[in-house]
């Protein structure tokens, strides 16, 4: 059978197109040799059931393992320690492999749920048993532990492991335990009793530290499609493509299949790719980016539901993308805690940004989509307007700036710069959004979002153009403006620019004009 992308569950090596886990495997390895407990926390579909499949058969050889799954286990399965240690018994009795007869005959007895004694003081006496009989030291892995949050009884499992952990010099238990899932167990806790401090003395403190990056590098990525490109013979650029990727997706795993996916089976035949090698070029990354934005699946849904779910999430996202605060990273702040767990951001030099440009663009797209945003001059006039902006196919930047300069400043030239400064960049992207809807997308470049700039990056059937945003602090800074969006053209390879500046000078003159700069031009706009 031939290999394919895969983004439904978990990957196979003997089916799937993956990237080479053997460095974190090891890493891994490493840990369990040592005889740690650990957790691994990331979110949702970050290749944590992948990797989990992967160690247990990495193992096996020299460990038995038993690697369950907690959705298996039903909710009132939890209700109780009898209920839960007969589920528990149910699982070790499926996943398990040698079990001696005595204790499989325990564990018979109280997977039947009749045996009222059968508490979890009980079943762990019989797991030390096995973890004593047993021919190979054994690891415990539990995936998907979230199942168990808002639960007591996970609570007192845990403190079980944590004691058998704590005694075993003298009183034998596995080798290691790995539980994964996007919530901690401090986090689980916190989910039980909001209002109280569970810092100390979580049962699971006992846990060592997990730092095996799973984000996927630029070189992963490339070695995952050599395989593919050895496969196909389409002599693709690798590094390019692996380049491309990386930069909308930071490696996060789920999106960087996900586009593999979309440019490998939806988008060869359709317009603008005859073939599969033209596919594999950067307009084939952009029109998947494009495919991608737009369709519905479980992480965006999770992604969004979150911001309803968390007001204080929402408002920092909020913050992050529209006003270019810098939130410096807390690791006591839980609200910082909650958009780290959730995927949303990561940390960079010490400050808190959106996780990578795929997630970005889909939360402008949700935030400019909010019914009171639509309902604005500004959204109305742009999609006026829409139809002459688009000739040839291409973005007529030139007249879009123009426009925008007039709309601007019939709704809002009486407006104060503490308006602008938070919103004028808002109202570009609101104004931009219906334009380029569907076909289009944009991004901001992560280096340069702060109070005083904004470089935009819009992309459109497969062209490219940079446009930056900035609040007028006088020619001098007008000047290194200019300087730096030259980089970002030679960064980008192109040779005409755009610039949008908010201007609070009385006797500022609004308008566009074009600046030529050696062998690159830049349009200017002034409102």
């Amino acid at each position: 059978m031939a290999k394919s992308f895969h983004t439904n569950g978990s990957c196979d090596p003997q089916l799937h197109y993956m990237v080479d886990l053997s460095s974190r495997l090891r890493d891994i390895r490493k840990m369990v040799d040592e005889g740690k407990y650990f957790t691994i926390n990331r979110a949702r579909q970050y290749g944590k059931t992948t990797m989990l499949a992967a160690l247990a058969d990495y193992l096996k050889d020299d460990y038995s393992v038993i690697s369950m799954d907690f959705q298996t286990i039903s909710h009132a399965d939890f209700e109780t320690e009898q209920s839960f240690a007969a589920a528990f018994a149910r699982e070790v009795l499926d996943c398990a492999e040698d079990i001696p007869d005595d204790v499989r005959a325990k564990l018979e007895l109280y997977s039947s749920g009749m045996v009222r004694e059968a508490t979890l003081s009980v079943l762990f006496k019989a797991l030390g048993q096995l973890c004593r009989e047993s021919a190979k030291k054994i690891v415990l892995i539990i995936d998907e532990v979230d199942t168990a949050s808002n639960n007591q009884v996970f609570l007192g499992f845990l403190a079980q492991l944590r004691a058998y952990y704590l005694r075993r010099r003298k009183t034998p238990t596995f080798q290691s335990v790995i539980l994964a899932g996007v919530y901690d167990v401090r986090n689980i806790q916190r989910k039980m009793n909001p209002h109280e401090n569970h810092g100390q003395n979580s049962p699971w403190n006992i846990a060592a530290d997990f730092d095996v990056e799973m984000r996927f590098s630029r070189a992963d990525i490339a070695g995952m499609l050599e395989q593919y490109d050895a496969d196909c013979h389409l002599e693709m650029d690798v590094e390019q493509m692996a380049g491309l990727l990386f930069d909308y997706t930071s490696g996060y795993p789920f999106l960087v299949s996900r586009l593999c996916e979309l440019m490998d089976q939806r988008i060869a035949g359709t317009e603008g790719f005859g073939d599969k090698a033209s596919v594999w070029t950067k307009p084939g990354v952009l029109e998947a980016v494009r495919r991608l934005l737009i369709e519905k699946n479980t992480l965006f849904e999770s992604l969004i539901g979150k911001l309803n779910e968390y007001p204080e999430l929402r408002k920092m996202v909020y913050l992050l993308l529209f006003q270019g605060e810098t939130i410096s990273y807390n690791a006591d702040d839980s609200e910082t805690d909650i958009l780290l767990m959730f995927g949303f951001a990561t940390v960079e030099n010490g400050a808190v940004q959106i996780a990578n440009r795929i997630f970005e663009t889909r939360l402008y797209n949700y935030f400019m989509t909010l019914p009171e945003i639509q309902s604005g001059d500004m959204h109305r006039l742009a999609l006026r307007n829409k139809n002459q902006f688009i000739q040839a196919g291409r973005l007529n930047m030139e007249l879009l700036l123009e426009k925008f300069v007039v709309h601007f400043d019939d709704v809002y030239g009486d407006r104060g710069e503490n308006f602008v400064e938070e919103d004028g960049r808002r109202y570009f992207m609101l104004y931009l959004k219906p334009i380029i809807n569907g076909i289009g997308n944009y991004y901001v470049e992560a280096r340069t979002r702060n109070l005083e700039r904004t470089d935009l990056i819009i992309d459109y059937c497969g062209f490219q153009y940079v446009i930056e945003m900035k609040v007028w602090h006088g020619n001098a800074y007008n000047e290194r403006g200019e300087e730096q969006l030259l980089g970002y053209l030679d960064h980008y390879h192109l040779t005409r620019g755009y610039m949008l500046s908010f201007n609070f000078n009385k006797k500022k003159k609004i308008g566009v004009k074009e600046i030529r700069l050696g062998e690159k031009t830049l349009i200017e706009a002034v409102v």
